[in-house]
């Protein structure tokens, strides 16, 4: 078990959902650990889902519906770093499916509020290049996309 576990608040008993797709949608070392369920003394109605353990390659979460108290905001995300352009295109495809929004810079927010980043491999390589000129050019072309292409920030 780790030590410290990122806790995901949501609102309207979409936990369970959120967890679902984000095993779904992540795969490999990922899948739901175990669900529990609010009971009569809870403050929460008996029987529907409290909290949802889940992990994603490897690393647990905890979903929990505590209701519209605390929406998600974009202080938080989770970051992403993919072994390909073709991982980083359908993980951003599928989070930003069904109401999801696209934002700046491979930053995303999916149909849940979470705020996601998807990186392409060789992002941080083409950001620091040895090569001040060619950083910058990466850089400025990063600040103009949504879904990050390596492809351009290489070419850039």
């Amino acid at each position: 078990m780790q030590k410290v576990t990122t806790f995901l608040w949501f609102d309207q008993n979409r936990a369970e959902e959120a967890a679902d797709h984000y095993v779904s949608v992540v795969g490999g070392d990922s899948r739901v650990l175990d669900v529990t369920r609010w009971t009569p003394s809870s403050p929460g109605e008996p029987g529907t889902v409290m909290t949802v353990r889940f992990q994603l390659e490897g690393t647990e979460y905890i979903a929990f519906n505590g209701g519209p108290e605390f929406p998600f905001s974009e202080a938080v995300s989770l970051s992403v770093e993919c072994a390909s352009q073709e991982e980083a295109d359908r993980l951003w495809d599928e989070l930003t499916a069904d109401g999801g929004q696209e934002s700046q810079c491979g930053w995303l927010k999916d149909r849940f509020g979470v705020s996601w980043q998807i990186i392409p491999p060789g992002l941080g390589e083409a950001l620091t290049d040895p090569d001040p000129e060619k950083a910058a050019r990466a850089m400025k072309a990063m600040l103009g996309m949504k879904r990050l292409d390596i492809e351009a920030l290489r070419n850039a």
